[in-house]
Parts: C-alpha cells; structure tokens; sequence
C-alpha cells in the first residue's frame, strides 16, 4: 500500500507521498491547476506511475468545522478523481485546517528562505495532511 497526499488550491495542488513502508509522507511535487478533469487525470499518472492505493485529499473546512465554498469546491475534484480512480485507488477526505501554517512554521523552524518556502509549501502542506492521514489510520489498527 502506498498514499498520495493532495493539498489542493485554486493554482497548484502539492503532492506528497507515503515511503514504501507507509511511515511517513514526503513532498512529491506540485501540480498547476487546469480543470478538476485534466487535474484528476494527473493525479492518476502519478497512481500509477507510484502504485498508489490511497488518495488523501485535504479537505479545507472553516474554522468552525462547517463546510465552505473552498471545501465544496475541492469536493467536486473528489468525485471527479473517485470516478477516474475508482479501480485504481480509494479516494478520502482528510481535515486540513492549519496544513499550510504548520508546513510554514516547520520551514521557518528549519530556515528555508522565503522564496524557497513559497515553491515548496504546498507540498509541504500536503505531507502534514498524509501524515495525518497515517496517523489516524495506525490509531484505527491499533484499537
């Protein structure tokens, strides 16, 4: 088994994805944005370039937890990419409230330059969401 993590924008979508042993996520790349069609098309190039099983998406719900317009625009690009994976992996959803801020703060942390950090902080921020992911998912084997 191995995921891909998506933190999708309305430019790019950063792409991570999980090691071989599925531990931890690592930033893959990032996508520019052409339509949920051509976008969910890449997204399975890289199913099946990787032997993906798993597609994370990062679902940006309001503070409160309500599901906004930029969450109702992601859901559309979930179930353009559930019906183009639908034989080739699972698609979830995942809370991604404070990904990019985090995945700022951990470049911060790490000095990264800021035009260093503005290239690679969406696929930063889709590894904080797939590792997430693969904690909630180790939780749910371990109960």
């Amino acid at each position: 088994m191995r995921a891909l993590g998506l933190d999708v924008g309305t430019k790019t979508i950063g792409v991570a994805m999980t090691d071989e042993a599925n531990i931890a996520a690592h930033p893959l790349t990032v996508l520019g944005r052409a339509g949920n069609r051509v976008d969910a098309a890449a997204v399975l190039d890289l199913v099946v370039k990787h032997s993906v099983t798993d597609i994370v998406v990062g679902l940006p719900l309001e503070l409160s937890g309500k599901v906004g317009l930029r969450a109702r625009r992601v859901r559309e690009l979930v179930k353009v990419l559930e019906s183009v994976c639908v034989e080739t992996a699972t698609v979830h959803e995942q809370d991604e409230r404070f990904s990019t801020a985090e995945a700022e703060r951990v470049m911060v942390d790490a000095d990264v330059s800021r035009s260093k950090r503005k290239s690679v902080i969406d696929q930063q921020a889709a590894a904080i969401i797939l590792d997430t992911w693969l904690q909630l998912q180790k939780r749910r084997q371990s109960m």
